[in-house]
């Protein structure tokens, strides 16, 4: 198929193949390919709104079993410096989120190896019972079935008692790469591919919100980043009539600050601002089903965080109060309410504050 008819294909929101993908990404000048992923944002999001949200990132722990060869914030079982966060510490960074006017938590937890499912329901519970308004945005599915074979339950059963404790979102955490060739080098202790996805199947089939993300920029080749998101838009055209689904997709680029990968592999993060672009643009075109497109600023700065909203995207995601995993790994752009605000004017669109839901909160 020439370009021109897969770029005839990708804007009646068909679904291109790994290869019809490859193809565009490959050959298509970036302006050309921008505006494709433009006139898709268009079609799905008529107008100049950029959304954007106020939350907070809180790691429950920095126990984790996974060894994940990207991520040095993770400290193993035993180790001097280990924590887990006490309630009042969740009380006063709530309070402060929510002066800033967020009520969205968004919980990261590490696999621990010793913290059973009632300890994520008690944790939940008395957090809803001290904020009633809070919303929760937590784990994601390598914790899910870590909890799952920790407690041996279905990811479901799961799922269920965590939503019944008050969770009211699930991350789309713990992705990486939907390549198991990938995660057996990167993460071989977290799920694999089928696991994860077939977590969010079942939170889709309760209902909860999700979002789907993608690290790349590691080890992982192009026509495994376009399978990644061909898994996400065949889970999300499996989701029941009624429920919301994928309602984003979030890429960014691996963070290699003193990371193993970095040390002992000698891989570094080579991800040129053009490249991510180019991510973003060929997210939007082949994932027509899910609504919205995120741009990563945090990891990609403020400039080519913009140029990703003239190329598909339609979010710009959140301040980032307190995150924690990628910035120790690189990452150290910062926005506020008004900073955020303002770079979405200068990109020359409205800037709208959302929910996890994604609805207007302005």
């Amino acid at each position: 198929m020439s370009k021109e008819a897969i770029i005839g294909k990708a804007l009646r929101r068909e679904f291109l193949t790994v290869e019809e993908g490859a193809e565009l990404f490959r050959t298509l000048p970036l302006g050309e390919l921008m505006i494709a992923g433009n006139e898709i944002r268009k079609t799905l999001h008529p107008g100049k709104e950029v959304t954007w949200i106020i939350d907070r990132n809180v790691n429950i722990t920095n126990v984790c079993i996974s060894g994940c060869r990207f991520c040095n914030f993770y400290r193993p079982a035993g180790s001097p410096d280990t924590y887990i966060t006490p309630m009042d510490e969740y009380s006063r960074k709530i309070k402060e989120m929510e002066s800033l006017g967020g009520n969205q938590l968004l919980l990261q937890g590490g696999m621990h190896p010793h913290l059973g499912i009632e300890f994520y329901e008690d944790l939940f519970r008395e957090l809803k019972r001290r904020f009633p308004k809070l919303k929760l945005h937590a784990l994601g599915p390598p914790e899910i079935a870590h909890l799952a074979k920790l407690s041996s339950l279905s990811f479901r059963e799961v799922l269920k008692r965590l939503m019944n404790a008050g969770l009211d979102s699930l991350p789309g955490a713990g992705a990486e790469i939907l390549s198991d060739r990938v995660r057996k080098i990167l993460s071989p202790v977290k799920c694999p591919v089928t696991d994860w996805l077939n977590v969010m199947r079942e939170a889709h089939k309760l209902g909860l919100t999700t979002s789907a993300t993608m690290v790349f920029g590691h080890i992982e080749t192009l026509e495994e980043r376009l399978q990644h998101m061909v898994y996400i838009r065949e889970v999300q055209e499996e989701k029941p009539s009624g429920s919301k689904g994928f309602l984003s997709f979030i890429p960014w680029p691996f963070q290699d600050k003193n990371t193993v990968l970095r040390k002992k592999d000698g891989i570094i993060n080579r991800v040129t601002p053009e490249e991510y672009i180019r991510m973003i643009a060929i997210s939007r075109i082949m994932l027509p089903n899910v609504p919205n497109i995120q741009a990563s600023w945090l990891t990609v700065g403020k400039e080519t965080g913009q140029m990703c909203l003239h190329a598909g995207a339609n979010d710009f995601g959140s301040i980032m109060i307190e995150e924690n995993v990628v910035s120790v790994a690189g990452a150290s752009y910062k926005f506020d309410s008004a900073g955020i605000c303002k770079a979405i004017l200068e990109a020359d669109f409205k800037p709208c504050r959302r929910n996890q839901q994604f609805e207007k909160m302005d």
